[in-house]
C-alpha cells in the first residue's frame, strides 16, 4: 500500500497526462546521460558488444518476472503487432546501440553527439509524413536551440570548431543509427492503448537475440573481454537505468504526448552526461555546461508553449487502468 502522499503524486500523475510525460522523458534523458558515464567507466571492464547482450539478457529476465501477467494479459493485442515489434527491438534498439559502439572507433565524440541531435527532427518529420502531425513554429524553434544547446555542449563551448569537422564512415553509421531510433520512437505511435510494460518485454527479446550476433563476432576476433567484478557492477546499472528505467519511461512519455514532442527531450541527453561526468568523473564544471542547459530547457518550453490537447478516448492510463483524461 502507498504512502498518502505518494497516492496523491500518482493519482496527479495519473490526471495529468502533459505532467506525467515530463516526468518520464526528464528521468528518461537522465538515465540515457548516465549510459555516457557507464561507457567510460565500462573501459577495460568488460568489452562493449557483450556489455549490449548482458544488459538486455538482464532486462529480459527482469521483464519476466514482473510483467508476465500482463504479458499474458494483453498477448492478443502484442500479437497483431508482433512484427513491428520484433523489428522495433532489433532496429531500434539492438541496432542503433551496436552501430553506436562501432561509430565511436572511426568518429569522434563531437561528431556523435551533434549527429544525435538530429533525432528530435527526423522524429518531427517522420511524424508530419506518416500520421500528419503538424508541427508550429515555436516547436521548430525549440528544437533548434535544443540543437544549440548539444552543439555548445559537444564543442566544450567552442562552437569554432564546428566549421573543422570532417565526415567519415562513423559518422554515415551514427546517422544511420539515429533513423533507426527515431523509426522506434515513430513506431510507439502504433501502439497506443498498451501499456508500456508488455509493449517493453517484446521489444527487450528482440533486443537479446539481435545483439547475439554482434557478441559472437567480438568473441571469434579475440576482443572479447568477461567483466570484471567492477564490470559486472557497470552491467548491472546499465541494465537497470538506460535499458529499463528509461525505455519503459521513454515509451509512456510518447504515449502521451506523442513521439514528436517526446522526441525533444532527447536532446537533455548530452547535456546531463556532461554534468554527471562533472559529478561522477571529477571533469571541470564550465560555464558552457550551465549555458547549455539553459538552451536545452528553453527550447522544451519553448516546443511545449503551444498545448495540444489529448485525444478522447486516449490510450488507458497504465498507472491507474482507467481513461487519460
Amino acid at each position: 500500500m502507498f504512502h498518502p502522499l505518494a497516492e496523491a503524486a500518482i493519482n496527479h500523475l495519473s490526471d495529468n497526462p502533459r505532467l506525467r510525460a515530463y516526468l518520464c522523458l526528464t528521468v528518461t534523458a537522465f538515465c540515457w546521460g548516465c549510459n555516457a558515464v557507464f561507457a567510460r567507466l565500462a573501459v577495460g571492464e568488460v568489452s562493449p558488444m557483450l556489455v549490449v547482450t548482458l544488459r538486455w539478457l538482464g532486462v529480459v529476465c527482469l521483464m519476466m518476472a514482473i510483467s508476465s501477467r500482463q504479458l499474458a494479459e494483453h498477448w492478443p493485442a502484442l500479437r497483431a503487432h508482433l512484427p513491428r515489434l520484433v523489428a522495433m527491438g532489433a532496429l531500434g534498439l539492438a541496432m542503433f546501440n551496436a552501430l553506436f559502439y562501432i561509430s565511436a572507433h572511426t568518429t569522434t565524440a563531437l561528431n556523435i553527439g551533434i549527429i544525435q541531435g538530429g533525432i528530435p527532427v527526423i522524429v518531427l518529420l517522420g511524424g508530419l509524413v506518416l500520421y500528419g502531425t503538424r508541427f508550429s513554429t515555436l516547436q521548430a524553434a525549440g528544437v533548434l536551440m535544443t540543437i544549440a544547446g548539444v552543439c555548445l555542449v559537444a564543442t566544450s563551448g567552442e562552437l569554432h570548431r564546428l566549421g573543422s569537422l570532417s565526415v567519415n564512415r562513423g559518422d554515415y553509421l551514427m546517422v544511420f543509427a539515429c533513423f533507426l531510433y527515431a523509426g522506434y520512437a515513430l513506431n510507439l505511435k502504433k501502439l497506443e492503448g498498451i501499456p508500456p510494460l508488455p509493449i517493453f518485454a517484446v521489444v527487450s527479446v528482440a533486443a537479446l537475440v539481435t545483439s547475439l550476433p554482434f557478441t559472437l563476432a567480438e568473441h571469434v576476433t579475440g576482443a572479447l573481454q568477461w567483466p570484471t567484478p567492477r564490470g559486472w557492477l557497470i552491467v548491472l546499472l546499465i541494465t537497470l537505468l538506460p535499458s529499463f528505467v528509461a525505455q519503459i519511461s521513454f515509451i509512456q512519455g510518447v504515449a502521451d504526448i506523442g513521439p514528436g514532442r517526446a522526441g525533444v527531450f532527447v536532446n537533455l541527453v548530452p547535456v546531463f552526461a556532461s554534468l554527471l561526468a562533472v559529478l561522477v568523473l571529477g571533469e571541470a564544471f564550465q560555464w558552457f555546461h550551465a549555458l547549455s542547459l539553459l538552451l536545452v530547457c528553453s527550447g522544451i518550453w519553448l516546443a511545449e508553449r503551444k498545448k495540444i490537447p489529448v485525444p478522447e478516448p486516449g490510450p488507458r492510463d497504465t498507472f491507474r487502468g482507467r481513461p487519460v483524461r
